[in-house]
C-alpha cells in the first residue's frame, strides 16, 4: 500500500508548530530572552552596515562581504524570530499550508546565501594571506559584485525549485510539525504521498549549497593556517590570524550546527537535539556575527570610535 492509501485525503489548510512546547517552563524563558535578542541582532547588523557603508576605510572586499553578511542576518532572522514571538505571545501556534511554503522559501535562499558568503569571506581571507601579490589583482571591485550576486541569486532559484516541488505534495494530516519554524524535513514526513523525488532533489541541493561551500571554506583556511604558522615572528602570526580569526568563529558555529541537522541521517534520537541546534543557525548566528565583528575587529571599532565622535560634535554645535 502507498502512502497515505486508505487515508483521509482531504488536504489540510494549516499547520501546528509544536516549538518547544513540551517544556513549558521554557516558554516564559523565550518570551524574556527572544525581544532583546532580536532588538540586539537587528541594531547590531545594521550598525555594521551603516559602518561599511560611511567608512573609507572599510570600503575593501572583506568588509563589502561583511556588509552583505549583515544584511542577510537581518533578513534571515526576521523570517523565524517575529512570527515565534508572535505564537508565544499569543498561544496560537498554527500556521496557513501557504505561510509555512514562504517561510520555508525564504528561510532555504538566505540559509543558502550565507553558506556561499562565508566561502567568498574565507576565499578572500586566503587570498589575503597565502596569495598577497595576487589579492589585489583577484579580488577587484567587479569580481566581489559578481561574487556576492551569485550568493544571493543561486541559492533564491534553488531554494524556488524546492518549493515548488514541496508545493506539489498532499498534506492529509496529521497536521503537527515537530520544530519552532517551517523546515523542510518535519514538513515533508506530514506528507501524503510519495517524497523520494523531493527528498532526493533536497539531497543534492544540499550536497551543492553546504558541502561544497563548506569544503571550500576548510580548505581555505587549512591553507591559511598552515601559512600562518610558517611566519616566523610571533607577532607577525597573531596579526595574520587576528583578520581571520572572527570569521572562522562564525564558520565554526553555523557550518557545525547545519551539517550535523541537514547532513546526518534522521534517528528518533537525534530530533530533539536537531531542535536544539537549529536555534543555534538561526539565532546564535546573526547574533554572534554583529558581535564578534564589532568586538573584536581593530578597523570596526575604530570606524564606530569615529562615528560616535561626530555625533558628539554634531550634538555639541547644535547646542551652540
Amino acid at each position: 500500500m502507498g502512502k497515505g492509501e486508505g487515508e483521509n485525503q482531504t488536504s489540510i489548510t494549516e499547520f501546528i508548530l509544536l516549538g518547544f512546547g513540551n517544556v513549558p517552563e521554557l516558554q516564559v524563558l523565550l518570551l524574556l530572552l527572544l525581544p532583546v535578542i532580536y532588538v540586539v541582532t537587528v541594531a547590531g547588523n545594521i550598525l555594521i552596515i551603516v559602518l561599511v557603508a560611511s567608512d573609507q576605510h572599510l570600503h575593501t572586499p572583506m568588509y563589502f562581504f561583511l556588509g552583505n553578511l549583515s544584511c542577510l542576518e537581518t533578513c534571515y532572522i526576521s523570517t523565524i524570530l517575529p512570527r515565534l514571538l508572535a505564537r508565544l505571545l499569543r498561544g496560537n501556534r498554527t500556521i496557513s499550508v501557504n505561510g509555512c511554503f514562504i517561510q520555508l522559501h525564504f528561510f532555504g535562499s538566505l540559509v543558502g546565501a550565507e553558506c556561499y558568503l562565508l566561502a567568498a569571506m574565507s576565499y578572500d581571507r586566503y587570498l589575503a594571506i597565502c596569495k598577497p601579490l595576487h589579492y589585489a589583482a583577484r579580488m577587484k571591485g567587479r569580481f566581489c559584485l559578481q561574487l556576492a550576486a551569485r550568493s544571493w541569486l543561486w541559492p533564491f532559484v534553488a531554494s524556488t525549485l524546492l518549493v515548488c516541488l514541496v508545493s506539489q505534495l498532499i498534506f492529509c494530516g496529521p497536521n503537527e510539525i515537530d520544530h519552532f519554524f517551517c523546515d523542510f524535513t518535519p514538513m515533508t514526513k506530514l506528507s501524503c504521498n510519495d517524497t523520494n523525488l523531493v527528498i532526493l532533489v533536497s539531497f543534492i541541493l544540499c550536497s551543492i549549497e553546504v558541502l561544497s561551500t563548506f569544503i571550500l571554506t576548510v580548505t581555505s583556511y587549512i591553507s591559511i593556517i598552515t601559512t600562518i604558522l610558517r611566519i616566523p615572528s610571533t607577532t607577525g602570526r597573531k596579526k595574520a590570524f587576528s583578520t581571520c580569526s572572527s570569521h572562522l568563529m562564525v564558520v565554526t558555529i553555523f557550518f557545525g550546527t547545519l551539517i550535523i541537522v541537514y547532513m546526518l541521517p534522521d534517528f528518533a534520537v537525534l530530533r530533539d537535539l536537531n531542535k536544539v541546534l537549529s536555534v543555534f543557525y538561526t539565532v546564535l548566528t546573526p547574533l554572534a556575527n554583529p558581535l564578534i565583528y564589532s568586538l573584536r575587529n581593530r578597523e570596526v571599532k575604530e570606524a564606530m570610535r569615529k562615528v560616535i565622535q561626530t555625533m558628539r560634535h554634531s550634538q555639541k554645535f547644535r547646542w551652540i
